[in-house]
């Protein structure tokens, strides 16, 4: 079992990292809460017994009295059903201390436990190595912190006690049947396994409609993976057809499951009154004709079966639960006894008693354990002298960081090693060798707390003192005396109150008040401006002073007057030296010189502020940019659920009468059961059957119809929305096919089937009461008393299944903050070496939930017990009442029972009713979600047909002074005012170091993306104001890396052309032009040929003739080439340029290439270089100006 699994790991956590498994202690109190769960279970068939003697009693009592008006006073019958009355009272309170004992005593050891797990699985993440991250998102590990510990503390908490309970109610309840009454009890049980067919045939189709929606999803993810290349054709109407035309087939299984759901739930009402038929006619032959059994042993045994089997039932919710907390359990463990590759805070190591500071890498080979196809570091050797500043360069990619990365110890390298002063520092205390080191990174991480403790996070137990002495070394004193509180000012989330250079001078004055030997900057100044540049830049040389230092910076200003130079490509040291020595050797160096220099003269012109390229990081520091904000949604009104459903009145209609039907007929049945005559049942049975299959199978086709629509709408929503929607990572496109996918199927909980659940509480409260007053009034008025306790309970049980997490959540949330912090910043503390601290804070704040969660246990357990007593007190009551009106009113005593059982069963399904809130509150929420995409006005709207069009497109482009940042990343300029024109029939060739806004250019014109300031002028046109859809008909693109759908090369050729119809005469004159048509008649299927999933059945040099014919297809007016042929060998290159140069004939063409001998044809190149052109002309003009251009051409240097 789960429970005991999971109660293994009991103990101190506090002393070791190993716990030990519970002890006979801790296993006993235990034992003792599930003893109360099992005195629990056992009152119910105890208040049977109570039952069969009350009705025995009375049947004696009236079969010897001939029934007159009055009953005879053979025996006092008040004074019998007052003893009986106080039998309940007696069995009430005993159960509302049971149920208070058994539910407080297991939420709380579950807290304890809860909380055990929890400091365990943060002590073990915050060892973890950096790779261990890589593969693991933070998001990732902040909800299995919260979600899934909260799913294990479900299994262990109040579910084990409930589930005790209800099984031993199955067992005892079965024990009484067979002891009163075999005979009986295998009667009623040899029609049960009926019921299981059933439930089985159930849980089989709820898998087969998942799978089928798995189509229309696969869709889905395709389409929203490549959403760029949809929009570029304009595919998006097309795609939502092909996605409805999937979601077919799952609508039909879900009708097709309501179907067989209405028909399973009518079959197994049946087959239960059938039984109910079956044991009173047996049993009644029983009593009357044989004499083996007295009328209370029939209904001692009958209820005893009955109830039996009802706890089972309600027992498997709790199993649903135990196997979640299994699930979620195995991967915490698996977490938790994972042995961390590096462990940070391990205590082995040597600790070298003098440091001299050289580090030297010998022949390493790395590659991150998230890509490791990707080769990073390739037999890297490379030494760096103590005591010098050795400056790392190299275009992105090229392994500089990933060095300084090894240097810490946050990756081991795969071959060679990395020596500090001859020892491999894989045998070195990490601890230690990290205390050695200052890092300064591009982006510096300060935490949610003040400036001092900032910088005291760089060594414990500093003075403030030596935090001003390093604060005037960084160049930081002086802001930080100017504000307000100086020193005490908090710096926000993630420094966010601080400008760039403020943080940057934290950031070094961190590093100084360590008093490394070793400083490693990464990129220190790339993300200032030029102001602050200047001041970090100077705070920078002033330290850098005796210690050992490695630099890696794109700006080569600041690198010139290092001792050391290293250029790297491609994951190899290639040249080393001084500035002057590699400025000779026209190699790496001399190339980013040499853009660089351009662009910097450029830019002193402009005097603008600029910013720096931004490198490629590995997800997991993506993500760190942009902070988590999970949104709050408001419930959406039911009203607008329900207008969407509209079209399917009639199917809700009829499931409406048909619950009504439904639900009217448990009071008759309970009406019936009080007079015993197994005569009349068959019209019931046949009643109920009906009606359940008539509302099953009509709110199931409402609901799915819904559904569809709503997925459908959904689908047209997200692909109508701008392309920069699609890089908020919310906006992933995993997440938004789970949308889809659960959004949309969560909304039927709020129509549909809700509405008949309602309907049917409703009427059924209605008959009963209708019922009960038509016997007897006062008797009902007394019994009604206690409805709202009945209901009250009823809800209670409902919200106890959905378990406490909500207001776990706001106990957790400032324990959460400090995880989530950790995580997401886990590189910075493992530089700083300070995850036991971390580790510590959690454990802190992990108190406050952990005493809320004992203070929750009291209040929950004594709200389940009273819910659990009222039926017996309500019972008690209604006896003495009852008592009393027989006696002094003269009603028959029968009556009573009938009144009592009628309002009894209305009462439950009152409880019933409120118990379908979960549903019903997660629907309005999913809706709420839904609905926000729908009403989201997109900034530049795919859909509309407003905006400019005119027929004579020729093609003139014009950028004028255009500034871009995208979207998700404001701190980055990446066009700084771009000035470049092409008349038609040209051909512009765009040339430039990556990250220097070349594609960022083409995507402004396809209007993906408005620029922020200036404009783009298409024919006199302001492209904002240019019809989206009309504008990008005229575009045809061919991308460095083409996008291909999963289905056959003549269906992507078509693609290129959404807005006709495209005979198969154009597909092959467009393969042709593309040199593609031989190559597609040598395979067996011709144009028919599956391309696979994103192309993946063919060549490189295949798919992006594909591309180039699917561009022509559409004969744009401009073309453009973004690398086209980058990716390809020399081969297949010359065929696709051949191609490539014939569809330029006559068209506006925009080139971007890396490799100079493609575009020296072409009418104009640009040359760029951080946002902006810094010259441009024909070849042989730039040729002449002896600029950037000349340089790159003259010795061949790459781009990078």
């Amino acid at each position: 079992m789960l429970f005991f699994s999971l109660l293994q790991d009991d103990g101190e956590p506090e002393t070791g990292h190993k716990v030990g498994p519970s002890s006979p202690l801790t296993l006993f109190p235990l034992m003792s809460f599930s003893v109360c769960a099992f005195l629990h279970g056992s009152a119910q068939p105890l208040m049977l017994l109570v039952f069969g003697m009350l009705t025995d009693t009375f049947i004696e009592n009236v079969s010897t009295t001939p029934y007159s008006g009055r009953t005879s006073q053979l025996l006092d019958i008040e004074y019998e059903m007052t003893n009986f009355a106080y039998y309940y009272v007696a069995i009430g309170c005993a159960v509302f201390l049971l149920g208070y004992l058994q539910i407080s005593l297991w939420v709380m050891s579950a807290a304890r436990q809860i909380q055990i797990i929890r400091k365990m699985y943060f002590r073990k993440v915050m060892r973890m190595e950096i790779g261990w991250f890589d593969c693991n998102s933070t998001g990732e590990l902040n909800t299995r912190m919260s979600d899934d510990i909260n799913k294990i503390n479900d299994a262990i908490a109040d579910q084990v006690s409930i589930f005790i309970q209800r099984f031993t109610t199955f067992v005892c309840g079965f024990a009484m049947g067979f002891v009163k009454g075999w005979k009986l009890t295998l009667v009623i049980i040899a029609a049960s396994p009926l019921i299981g067919v059933g439930a089985a045939l159930m849980a089989l189709l709820t898998g087969q409609e998942l799978l089928a929606y798995a189509k229309a999803g696969a869709v889905a993810d395709e389409v929203l993976t490549s959403i760029r290349t949809v929009a570029a054709f304009g595919g998006e109407l097309k795609e939502v057809e092909r996605y409805d035309k999937n979601l077919i087939s799952a609508q039909r299984w879900g009708i097709r499951k309501g179907l067989i759901m209405g028909f399973f739930t009518g079959y197994m009402w049946f087959i239960i009154f059938l039984c109910y038929a079956l044991a009173f006619w047996y049993g009644s032959s029983l009593v009357v004709d044989t004499e083996e059994y007295s009328p209370g042993t029939l209904l001692q045994v009958f209820f005893g079966v009955l109830i039996a089997a009802l706890n089972l039932g309600q027992a498997s919710p709790c199993l649903e639960a135990f196997a979640a907390g299994r699930g979620a359990a195995t991967i915490i463990f698996e977490t938790i006894d994972r042995e961390p590759d590096i462990d940070c805070l391990s205590e082995a190591g040597y600790k070298l008693d003098k440091v001299k500071g050289d580090i030297e890498f010998h022949n390493v080979t790395f590659h991150y354990p998230s890509r490791p196809e990707v080769v990073i570091l390739d037999k890297l050797s490379v030494a760096v002298n103590s005591g010098e500043t050795t400056a790392f360069v190299g275009p992105s990619g090229a392994g500089k960081s990933t060095a300084v990365q090894l240097i810490q110890r946050f990756y081991d390298p795969k071959e060679g090693m990395v020596t500090l002063d001859g020892h491999d520092i894989r045998g070195l205390n990490i601890q230690w060798l990290r205390s050695l080191m200052g890092i300064v990174e591009q982006e510096p991480v300060l935490f949610a707390t003040t400036i001092a403790e900032n910088i005291r996070y760089g060594r414990p137990g500093v003075t403030l003192d030596d935090i001003i002495h390093a604060t005037k070394e960084a160049n930081a004193y002086n802001f930080i005396m100017d504000l307000p509180q100086k020193f005490d000012t908090l710096v926000g989330e993630g420094g966010g109150q601080m400008s760039g250079g403020q943080k940057q001078r934290i950031a070094i004055a961190r590093a100084l008040v360590r008093n490394p030997r070793i400083l490693l900057l990464d990129m220190a100044t790339s993300a200032l401006d030029n102001e602050s540049e200047a001041v970090v830049q100077e705070a920078l040389d002033k330290v850098r002073n005796g210690r050992t230092t490695i630099s890696i910076a794109h700006r080569l200003s600041t690198i010139k007057n290092a001792d050391v130079i290293v250029g790297y490509e491609h994951g190899r040291a290639v040249e080393r030296g001084k500035h002057d020595e590699l400025l000779e050797r026209k190699g790496v160096y001399f190339t980013l010189v040499t853009l660089q220099s351009q662009g910097d003269k450029a830019l002193n012109q402009k005097a603008r502020q600029s910013r720096a390229s931004i490198r490629k990081r590995t997800r997991s520091q993506l993500s760190n940019l942009i902070p988590e904000v999970e949104e709050h949604v408001e419930p959406a009104p039911v009203t607008r659920i329900l207008k969407y459903n509209a079209p399917e009145w009639p199917y809700m209609l009829f499931g409406t009468i048909g619950a009504a039907v439904n639900g009217g007929v448990n009071p008759v049945y309970s009406l019936l059961f009080s007079q015993i005559l197994a005569v009349r049942w068959r019209g019931v049975v046949l009643t109920k059957t009906r009606s359940l299959f008539q509302s099953g199978y009509a709110f199931s086709k409402s609901g799915e119809l819904l559904t569809r629509r709503l997925r459908r709408m959904g689908f047209h929503a997200m692909l109508g929305q701008e392309v920069g929607w699609f890089d908020d990572h919310r906006n992933s496109p995993g997440a938004l096919t789970t949308r889809l996918a659960t959004d949309a199927s969560q909304v039927q909980g709020a129509t549909g089937s809700q509405i008949g659940m309602i309907v049917n509480s409703l009427t059924n409260i209605g008959v009963a009461v209708i019922i009960s007053f038509y016997f007897s009034w006062k008797l009902s008025l007394v019994i009604m008393c206690f409805l709202p306790f009945l209901a009250l309970s009823g809800g209670f049980q409902a919200k106890m299944l959905t378990g406490f997490a909500k207001q776990d959540k706001q106990a957790m949330e400032d324990a959460g903050r400090i995880s989530g912090e950790a995580l997401n910043n886990i590189r910075t503390i493992a530089g700083l070496g300070k995850e036991q601290s971390f580790v510590e804070m959690y454990e802190v704040h992990l108190e406050a939930p952990y005493q809320a969660a004992k203070q929750k246990a009291n209040v929950y357990g004594a709200c389940y017990g009273f819910a659990q007593c009222v039926i017996f007190m309500a019972n008690s009551a209604s006896y003495r009442f009852g008592g009393y009106l027989v006696r002094q009113e003269g009603l028959h005593f029968s009556l009573v029972f009938r009144v009592i059982s009628a309002i009894v069963t209305s009462g439950t399904a009152l409880g019933r009713a409120s118990s379908y809130t979960p549903d019903y509150a997660k629907a309005k929420i999913s809706a709420a979600r839904f609905f926000q995409l729908l009403d989201r006005v997109p900034k530049i709207s795919v859909y509309s047909n407003e905006g400019d069009k005119w027929p004579d497109f020729r093609g003139n482009l014009e950028f004028i002074d255009c500034k871009f940042t995208y979207p998700t990343r404001p701190d980055i300029q990446v066009l700084n005012g771009l000035n470049v024109s092409v008349k038609p029939g040209q051909t512009l060739a765009f040339v430039g170091s990556s990250g220097c806004g070349k594609s960022t250019s083409i995507q402004l014109l396809e209007r993906f993306y408005d620029p922020d300031q200036g404009k783009v002028i298409i024919d006199g046109h302001d492209s904002t104001q240019v019809n989206v859809s009309y504008l990008r008909s005229k575009i045809g693109i061919v991308s460095q890396e083409p996008i291909l759908f999963d289905c056959s090369i003549g269906d992507n050729i078509k693609y290129g052309d959404n807005l006709r119809e495209v005979s198969m005469n154009d597909i092959i004159s467009a393969s042709k032009k593309a040199q593609l048509h031989d190559f597609v008649m040598t395979l067996p299927e011709k144009y028919d040929t599956n391309v696979g999933s994103q192309g993946s059945q063919l060549s490189r040099g295949q798919k992006q003739r594909i591309a180039i014919a699917r561009a022509i297809i559409r004969d744009p007016k401009i073309l453009l080439l973004d690398e086209a042929t980058s990716a390809l060998d020399t081969e297949s290159e010359k065929t696709v340029q051949e191609a490539l140069d014939k569809a330029r004939e006559g068209r506006t063409c925009i080139v971007i290439a890396h490799r100079l001998s493609t575009i020296q044809n072409s009418d104009i190149i640009a040359v760029m270089s951080r946002g902006f052109v810094i010259e441009q002309g024909p070849h042989d003009q730039l040729m002449a100006l002896k600029g950037a251009y000349y340089k790159l051409v003259t010795t061949g240097a790459p781009i990078s």
